[in-house]
């Protein structure tokens, strides 16, 4: 069950007046994420929102949507996406985004790379001067060679390791890879240039820099909602 948190709930609340009837919406994952889909889901089984046709980002989010009786589809299936509505785990100034702690970055971006508008709902703890200035930057990479592209990673970033469950198997994800953790000292200070370098090596299959693809962020906070859009 996703954590009760009266910011995240805000948020996710506030995302729901941009659904309307009969959209192609994305779905995103992650705890803030998780409570919409809950929320968006109450809407569709009262017949408040009808016609929906949703993209879900991960297992997780598909199951979740499941529950509720919202109607799937695959990004394979359609030719747009209305909306993507998901969280994020770091926001700057200029609507970039650091994303995929919860573990679905790849999938993340192969949708909301189609979307229309890409609405990411989070508390104001998210924000930041810098990216990396507040958690790591998620990398997911191949299997194969794991090792020798961590060994890579670590001389890209101040630290570098791969994501390990409680009993030490590395976590594998949705599309069977696995995930490095990668440290910043200072936060990143060039995120275009870094995600190029990330994405021209082999081994590496996605970062987590969303770059330029934010719309619109709704910023949840003790005084209220704020909405930031890009451009403004």
């Amino acid at each position: 069950m996703p954590d009760f948190n009266p910011l995240k709930h805000a948020a996710a609340g506030a995302a729901l007046a941009s659904v309307q009837d009969g959209m192609i919406l994305g779905l995103g994952s992650g705890s803030t994420t998780h409570i919409f889909i809950d929320l968006l889901g109450a809407k569709v089984q009262d017949g408040e929102l009808r016609d929906l046709l949703c993209v879900p980002t991960s297992e997780f989010s598909a199951q979740q949507a499941r529950q509720w009786g919202i109607s799937l589809t695959s990004l394979d299936e359609v030719d747009h996406l209305d909306l993507v509505v998901d969280g994020a785990d770091e926001v700057d100034p200029q609507l970039n985004l650091i994303k995929g702690l919860g573990k679905a970055l790849l999938r993340e971006k192969l949708v909301e790379v189609h979307a229309r508008r890409l609405v990411i709902i989070v508390d104001e703890s998210k924000l930041v001067q810098r990216l990396g200035q507040r958690g790591p930057l998620p990398v997911e990479i191949t299997p194969f060679g794991a090792q020798a592209t961590l060994r890579w990673l670590r001389g890209v970033a101040t630290r570098a390791e791969l994501w390990r469950l409680e009993d030490g198997s590395p976590l594998v994800t949705d599309n069977g890879n696995y995930y490095v953790r990668c440290w910043f000292d200072g936060g990143i200070e060039q995120p275009e240039a870094l995600a190029q370098r990330l994405n021209a090596w082999p081994g590496v299959v996605e970062n987590g820099l969303f770059l330029h693809m934010a719309t619109e962020v709704v910023v949840a906070s003790p005084t209220g909602i704020q909405l930031l859009e890009r451009g403004s």
